[in-house]
């Protein structure tokens, strides 16, 4: 086994994984998984640049888990950056500041990339026999990727809870016309995501990350966030759409009241799960698999 550390860096979170890994067969035991709201996209939809405050939000969880990172020992850290970093004009600040802290250079992988980890991380616990849609909801983008037991296609596109978030919501609760400027968003996207993706073919929808995650929970009833009770649980249809039409009722006060709500989503989950509902209605599929194993865990296995 290979002790090794995964750091994903998104649009809205850094995620860090340390974890054995067995190069060969794939096995992977968790040692420590952690998650802290960053936003580090904040503006860059509208300014085109990673601002100074998100940085150094960034800069100091970075610092927080090199710390783990020494503590545990990993051998070997591979630091992925997705879609803010992608589209930011002074990513160098952000990549040196990285460097400085991790020793390691962040790599800004490409849409395509960012799938194939997510559809890795994602699938590697489920039947080999079914065949998956993948969709892994960012802040900034959104991975579709198709495939069984490899991946068949994958496409990014630009739409996230943060980025959605920040285009269009003004009011609170957000207005119909919001809603629906944000739906509209979405259907363009979904359109662009099927010239490359097939998307009503697979025959299990699995969802990534968390926006799903938190629609589940919510789903589910849980009193408070349990990733042992989320993982591979099975949301319908109906409850997607339950669930996003009582957020889209909700006051930021009363989603931060939700006890399964990250504070961190307060402001952005109802962005996510109007993107959830949409596409699995776009895919006509009667259920969601919800999964808590993404893009991490595929970057801590192309590690080792």
């Amino acid at each position: 086994m290979t002790r090794v550390a995964g750091i994903d860096c998104g649009t809205n979170s850094i995620r860090l994984l340390v974890a054995d890994v067995h190069p060969e067969t794939g096995e992977l035991v968790e040692l420590d998984r952690r998650m802290t709201i960053v936003r580090l996209g904040q503006g860059v939809d509208r300014t085109g640049r990673l601002a100074p405050e998100a940085l150094e939000r960034t800069f100091a969880a970075c610092r927080a888990y090199a710390e783990v990172i020494r503590e545990l020992g990993a051998e070997r850290i591979r630091f992925v950056a997705t879609s803010a970093s992608r589209d930011a004009e002074n990513r160098q600040e952000f990549v040196d500041g990285v460097v400085a802290i991790l020793g390691v250079e962040p790599e800004v992988i490409t849409g395509d990339q960012e799938a194939e980890f997510s559809f890795t991380g994602a699938t590697g616990e489920l039947p080999d026999s079914e065949s998956y849609l993948v969709v892994d909801i960012g802040g900034g983008s959104t991975e579709f990727v198709t495939g069984n037991r490899h991946v068949e296609a994958a496409r990014s596109v630009d739409i996230g809870c943060v980025r959605l978030t920040e285009r269009h919501v003004r009011h609170d609760p957000p207005t119909a016309e919001e809603a629906e400027a944000i739906r509209a968003d979405v259907r363009a996207a979904l359109d662009l995501a099927a010239e490359t993706v097939p998307l009503g073919t697979a025959r299990t929808l699995v969802g990534l990350a968390g926006s799903v995650t938190t629609v589940a929970a919510i789903a589910l009833g849980l009193p408070e966030y349990d990733s042992t009770k989320i993982h591979h649980a099975r949301i319908s249809a109906g409850q997607v759409a339950a669930v996003t039409r009582r957020l889209l009722a909700s006051t930021h006060d009363e989603r931060a009241a939700i006890p399964v709500v990250h504070p961190g989503r307060v402001d952005v989950i109802v962005a996510g799960a109007l993107v959830l509902q949409e596409i699995v209605e776009r895919v006509g599929a009667a259920e969601v698999v919800v999964s808590e194993h993404d893009i991490l865990d595929g970057i801590a296995l192309s590690v080792a």
